[in-house]
């Protein structure tokens, strides 16, 4: 009886205030534990004053929160629903003491696929009360279905699962990589092949067009065959080299080496020393093809303009596509959608409003030294590929103090080069400096001074994902330090790490070692070629209270996916990743493996909290979602107090 009142007395609360409330709004997501093992997460986000009711209440008090299944195809479920800790009070509307939860909490719950490689979907409804302290809400139905194959996990015999990367992430990277090629293709647009073209193409499209919005059509046509031209080269890349080809570039010693010299080339180019040219021929077929007219003409005088300025935007181009590749098969098309709309822009907008042009700067000496400047950063970022072999190799031939100082030799002669104290065979007199080459001049300068702490040990935040890392060094305690030697071994078989933290790079040695010290394990699955893994190391464990936890309070594995020291000609097996064959040779092949057939993901770095057992304490933590001391620091406390329960 008393239920049928307290319905009773919800509708009627309802219709009194005449007023639509949806205080609660429902979050679902789901996590794999292990090979067939998922963990389900309904969360409930609560307006503030409001509440719901915990699963287990007492009879003739209000709706309990309630789950309910379908009918499991291809699973079971391990247990109950798990909810968390409940607040109890005494409830006004039904007179009496009841538990309930405010503001935010999750359920989970934990189901074991039987067969991986079948699609599981688990469908079902979640039947729930909202209530303030003056009135309740009908009881609501919130229907939920976790498609567990998004995840494209799959298992045959000893195939590796791989998960696929965080789309947010992905989508994240991909803007930052379509700015960049923007910029790039800016600075292209800035050098003296393409920029005097602006003038003289929008005068050709205006004067030879019946009216100013064919011109303008025209001219929007041209900037549209540009953009096609650099997209398809950049689909032609990634036909001809296939995502993982692509992936596997950052990490490839001769990939990395012949874009070493690939670059070199580039900046001796754009320093003056040769020109780099297509055939004349090709020129030649292009300029010939314009005069069909119309959209074909129009389109050959783009792909003219293309050939024709190879010689300056060539080097960009290469560069571009050269970190583009690390992208998979969307990243050198991205790249060049963003380098070919900077280029196409102003064509159309120029075309458009005619009377911009003469707010354009003449052409001049200026223009020279736009690619002059480009010369040198090619120049700096080419060491930067020649780190990522030495790091791969181990060779220690370009350590961080090397690397260093020539990058301080390199940005000082860009300085003197911008102030007029360095000039090259093509460079016009400088009768004096402009404005905008003293701010870049002091941009450099300032650069070149930062750096020089560098060489005795100053971790140089600012540039920190190009030098090689810390323990990378002749001295990797800086100038001074106890040791500087490359290898710090105790005996425990553990290592001098980033921020000179002792890690262990054997995985079986430092499980073994946690379990003697009694401390939790975190593996840190990284690459001496990985970008972002440096960012992690010297932007969040230098923080001091992650570099206490990382130091002193688990025993730290680094296994570094990229490492190419042979394996043991007994320990070399076949497998199989991603459904190709995949022979594990080296030390790198069998922590790569590692990370993708237990935990679902070849992104570095990938951080995993585990026990003695090796059991996952919480969710692994990645650079994307991970990426700040702030949740680091909660990443690793909450880890430590799982170990602790």
């Amino acid at each position: 009886m008393k239920k049928i009142l307290s319905l009773i007395f919800i509708i009627f609360s309802v219709f009194v205030n005449a007023q639509i409330f949806t205080p609660v709004s429902w979050t679902f997501s789901h996590e794999m534990l292990s090979d067939n093992e998922f963990e389900l997460s309904f969360t409930a986000n609560i307006d503030e004053g409001w509440y719901i009711y915990s699963q287990s209440l007492a009879d003739d008090g209000p709706v309990p929160t309630e789950f309910t299944f379908q009918k499991p195809n291809n699973y079971k479920l391990l247990g109950e629903v798990i909810e968390e800790k409940a607040k109890e009070e005494y409830d006004p509307n039904f007179d009496m003491m009841l538990k309930f939860f405010k503001d935010k909490t999750t359920f989970k719950q934990r189901v074991l696929v039987e067969d991986i490689s079948k699609i599981a979907t688990i469908k079902g409804d979640i039947y729930y009360m909202t209530c303030d302290d003056k009135q309740c809400l009908p009881p609501e139905i919130v229907e939920f279905s976790f498609d567990l194959s998004k995840d494209k996990y799959f298992k045959s015999n000893d195939d590796i699962l791989i998960k696929s990367n965080n789309s947010d992430s992905t989508a994240s990277n991909f803007w930052i990589l379509f700015f960049v090629a923007f910029l790039s293709g800016f600075a292209a647009l800035l050098t003296p092949c393409v920029f005097p073209m602006i003038p003289m193409t929008v005068s050709f499209f205006t004067k030879k067009s019946k009216t100013k919005s064919e011109g303008i059509l025209n001219a929007v046509i041209y900037g549209v065959s540009i953009m096609i031209i650099y997209v398809a080269l950049g689909v032609g890349v990634s036909s001809i080299f296939g995502a993982d080809a692509l992936n596997n570039m950052a990490t490839n010693v001769y990939f990395n080496i012949g874009f070493f010299l690939l670059l070199i080339i580039f900046g001796a180019s754009f320093l003056g020393a040769f020109e780099l040219q297509l055939p004349s021929s090709w020129t030649n077929k292009s300029v010939a093809a314009e005069s069909k007219g119309g959209l074909i003409g129009i389109f050959f005088m783009a792909f003219t303009l293309a050939l024709v300025s190879f010689s300056c935007t060539g080097p960009i181009v290469g560069t571009l596509l050269v970190e583009a590749a690390t992208g998979g098969y969307m990243g050198p098309i991205i790249g060049m959608l963003g380098f070919s709309l900077a280029i196409a822009l102003p064509f159309g907008l120029f075309a458009a409003f005619p009377g911009w042009l003469n707010s354009l700067p003449q052409s001049g000496g200026w223009l020279n030294s736009v690619k002059v400047t480009l010369g040198f950063l090619e120049l700096a970022l080419a060491f930067k590929f020649l780190s990522n072999a030495d790091l791969v190799m181990q060779t220690h031939l370009l350590e961080r103090e090397l690397f260093i100082a020539i990058w301080i030799v390199i940005f000082a002669l860009l300085t003197m080069y911008l102030l007029g104290f360095l000039k090259f065979a093509h460079d016009s007199d400088l009768k004096y400096i402009s404005v905008s080459r003293l701010s870049v001049a002091i941009l450099t300068g300032t650069l070149t001074i930062y750096m020089i702490p560098g060489l005795w040990g100053a971790p140089l935040k600012i540039i920190n994902a190009f030098p090689p890392p810390m323990h990378y060094s002749e001295s990797p305690q800086g100038i001074g330090g106890v040791n500087s030697t490359h290898h710090q071994n105790s005996e425990n078989h553990q290592h001098l790490g980033p921020q000179n933290i002792m890690v262990f790079h054997d995985y079986e040695a430092g499980v073994e070692y946690a379990k003697k010290v009694n401390k939790p394990i975190m593996l840190d699955f990284t690459g001496w070629a990985c970008v972002n893994c440096r960012k992690m190391e010297e932007q969040v464990w230098s923080d001091d209270e992650v570099k206490k936890i990382l130091t002193d309070d688990l025993v730290l594995i680094s296994l570094y996916v990229d490492e190419r020291t042979k394996l043991p000609v007994n320990q070399q097996y076949e497998t199989t990743l991603a459904g190709k064959s995949k022979n594990v040779k080296t030390i790198g092949d069998k922590w790569m493996v590692l990370q993708a057939n237990k935990y679902g993901t070849n992104s570095q770095p990938y951080y995993v909290f585990l026990d003695h057992s090796e059991k996952l304490l919480i969710e692994p933590a990645n650079y994307q979602d991970y990426g700040t001391v702030s949740l680091f620091k909660d990443w690793l406390n909450r880890g430590m107090l799982e170990f602790k329960k």
